[in-house]
């Protein structure tokens, strides 16, 4: 086999009004919104499309892991500690639920946060080879 996936083209994320969240996405994380109606939005953010869907309350991307720890399913990626700092102190700012920074034994500092419907996300503050 020859052909290989290239990238994630797109990501679903439940939430529970597609209006309200499509405004936070592109308030708040600077998405760009491309397109909406009742039931999705799609938005473009870090070069990626994401799809906004209407789902039922306390849905959401999120899973639990062998040791019970609920955890983020999407890692984005930022240049640098100095970087991550300044976005995370801006997340606070704007009142996002944002964790700690934290060192997890492998390169680079991480921070968690989370959207209105309490969708996780990771920043890692190593950028990607491919984006160097």
């Amino acid at each position: 086999m020859e052909e290989r996936l290239v990238r994630i083209g797109t990501t679903y994320l439940p939430v529970t009004n597609v209006e309200r969240s499509a405004d936070w996405y592109v308030s708040m994380l600077g998405a760009e919104l491309t397109y909406q109606d009742q039931d999705k939005a799609i938005i473009n953010l870090a070069n990626q499309s994401i799809f906004l869907v209407k789902s039922p309350d306390h849905q959401s991307a999120n899973f639990i892991d062998s040791y019970g720890n609920e955890q983020f399913s999407i890692t984005f990626e930022v240049d640098g500690l100095k970087a991550l700092e300044e976005l995370r102190l801006s997340f606070i700012t704007n009142g996002i639920q944002t964790g700690e920074i934290e060192n997890r034994g492998h390169a680079g500092r991480n921070f968690v946060f989370q959207d209105l419907d309490g969708n996780k996300f990771d920043v890692w503050s190593e950028l990607s080879l491919h984006w160097k």
